[in-house]
């Protein structure tokens, strides 16, 4: 299966992707899902940032998440859920990182950062995207939702699991 940047999978599934701009936008963070040397998982906070369509985690040099990833580049990415409630929803990707070293796509990184918060990053530091495999979506709250992207499969919608009726029942 092929993997796709950010712009091509919000082409792919525009109403999914949305979830995940307006998950990550509310505060430029996500929940990073790395794996250790150890073995073991490992979740960091991270800022996340769209620059000219182009999903970005910057990463602070020598950070455990950036050697993780350095190693075993696989990763999952969540918006942030603060709310116990969870009004908004989990957006969830999953993919490989891929190094970005394009000098202009650094600095308009750079200038993106500034922009936000008034800091600007200085290299060298490490700096991802995405190669996006599988995204999916659920929402708690009143309007249950359940969806899944998969380049094979596209976008589907799924029952929710508190609206399956046979969920809870013993297996045989």
């Amino acid at each position: 299966m092929a993997a796709m940047r950010w712009a091509e999978f919000e082409a792919a599934a525009p109403e999914l992707a949305a979830f995940g701009t307006n998950g990550f936008g509310e505060q430029h963070l996500c929940i990073l899902g790395t794996l250790a040397a150890d073995g073991w998982p490992r979740i960091s906070p991270n800022e996340i940032y769209f620059p000219d369509g182009t999903l970005l985690l910057g990463m602070m040099r020598n950070s455990r998440k950036s050697k993780d990833l350095e190693r075993d580049s696989r990763i999952t990415v969540m918006t942030p859920q603060c709310d116990r409630e969870a009004k908004r929803g989990d957006f969830k990707l999953y993919g490989r990182a891929v190094a970005i070293t394009d000098p202009a796509v650094r600095k308009r990184y750079a200038d993106t950062v500034f922009e936000a918060i008034d800091w600007r990053p200085v290299d060298p530091y490490p700096l991802f995207t995405i190669e996006i495999e599988r995204a999916a979506y659920i929402d708690f709250a009143e309007h249950h939702r359940m969806l899944r992207w998969t380049e094979g499969r596209g976008c589907e919608e799924l029952l929710h699991p508190d609206d399956d009726p046979n969920a809870g029942a013993p297996s045989e």
